[in-house]
């Protein structure tokens, strides 16, 4: 039923993320990964399966293009920008060194062609041109980078640019950027980008080569950041789906870019072969009706809606019990929606979602002139 989505949706506890913080399946030892610092997580839910120093403060470089690249997908989304949009390359942008498609001051080029340019060839120039056409300079827009980073708890973050050249207190961590990472990808149409291996701008005369080799020799890869710099070292966050398992690795300060391919690999591999999503059943007695004591009616229809599936480690699904709580009678007046019950879903021992049971209709409390109208409709009857 529609409404039993809806009550699901708002109301559905699909995962405990403050109580079961990191799950284990096969073991990966902090000597399996080389880089310093590395989390995986699970995107669906944001739990983290694996981390190494998971909150040790350091550079990212181009990684930050990942925050960049939220804010225009945001402003594209509200309908701020249109991927047709003209944008104009200012000095400052056309000023930018490291990875850049040279942009001249005043070229103008389309957001679609200058996102290209950044998720695909990591360009911090076409960023900053971004950057100012959201928010009218680079520097509002950072502070605009900081918001966003706070409201994801991002709380090891401080953006000092938007391309992430190395500069003086420009820091995240590896959790931190899971977890924009995460945020990232839930505008879908980034993957028509991240995706890209080879492209081209200026009809032609510049070409683009993806710098995430992972597109080439990894099942499943969707993409998503690269970026290196002296200070940062080499870093990515990769992201990968399979079998509806969608995965975040994150590698910062690699000592060189096969490094971070490998861990990133490594991290990934070790996701997909622990870990699988669960679509927990709705036990029969959690549905149907529930008694109704003080009402003009005796009983009301109940619906439960298990929400989105679980993550569990591979092979478990077997062994997750459902219980339903739900008590022989509710107090009139209800009203549909009213939460009157829950199914709990555990697995070794531990609770691992929770959906509610709620009503599917409407009774109210009883009443002289209601109980009136029923007799003589019995009656004409």
């Amino acid at each position: 039923m529609f409404f039993c989505r809806i009550i699901s949706l708002f109301f559905a506890i699909s995962v405990l993320l403050s109580s079961v913080p990191m799950l284990k399946a096969n073991a990966l030892s902090a000597d399996d990964i080389t880089a310093p610092s590395a989390v995986l997580m699970e995107s669906e839910t944001g739990r983290v399966l694996y981390e190494k120093a998971p909150h040790d403060i350091r550079a990212c470089a181009s990684v930050t293009k990942v925050m960049t690249l939220i804010l225009v997908m945001e402003a594209v989304d509200s309908g701020r920008l249109k991927w047709t949009d003209k944008v104009v390359a200012s000095a400052h942008a056309a000023s930018m060194g490291g990875s850049d498609i040279w942009l001249e001051q005043g070229e103008t080029m389309t957001v679609d062609e200058m996102v290209k340019a950044v998720t695909v060839a990591s360009a911090n120039d076409a960023a900053v041109a971004l950057a100012e056409t959201v928010c009218g300079t680079e520097e509002e827009f950072v502070g605009r980078m900081n918001e966003k980073a706070k409201e994801l708890g991002m709380r090891d973050t401080v953006f000092k640019n938007c391309n992430g050249l190395d500069e003086e207190g420009h820091v995240t961590s590896a959790y931190d950027v899971a977890l924009m990472s995460r945020e990232l990808i839930k505008h879908e149409e980034i993957f028509r980008y991240s995706g890209i291996w080879i492209d081209e701008l200026r009809g032609g005369k510049t070409q683009l080569v993806n710098t995430n080799k992972l597109l080439k020799t990894y099942k499943g890869i969707t993409g998503l950041k690269t970026g290196t710099t002296s200070k940062a070292g080499s870093c990515i966050s990769a992201t990968a789906e399979r079998d509806g398992l969608s995965l975040i690795a994150v590698v910062l300060g690699s000592a060189t870019g096969k490094d971070r391919f490998s861990d990133a690999a490594e991290l990934l591999d070790f996701g997909f072969a622990g870990f699988e999503m669960f679509q927990p059943a709705v036990p029969y007695d959690a549905e149907g009706r529930i008694n109704v004591s003080g009402g003009m009616k005796d009983n009301a229809e109940i619906c439960v809606s298990a929400g989105k599936a679980v993550l569990i480690e591979k092979g478990r699904g077997a062994s997750v019990e459902a219980e339903t709580v739900l008590p022989e009678a509710v107090e009139a007046p209800l009203t549909k929606g009213d939460v009157v019950g829950r199914v709990i879903y555990k697995s070794g021992g531990k609770q691992i979602a929770e959906y509610p049971i709620a009503a599917a209709e409407d009774v109210e409390k009883i009443n002289y002139s209601g109980v009136l109208e029923i007799f003589l409709r019995s009656l004409a009857g």
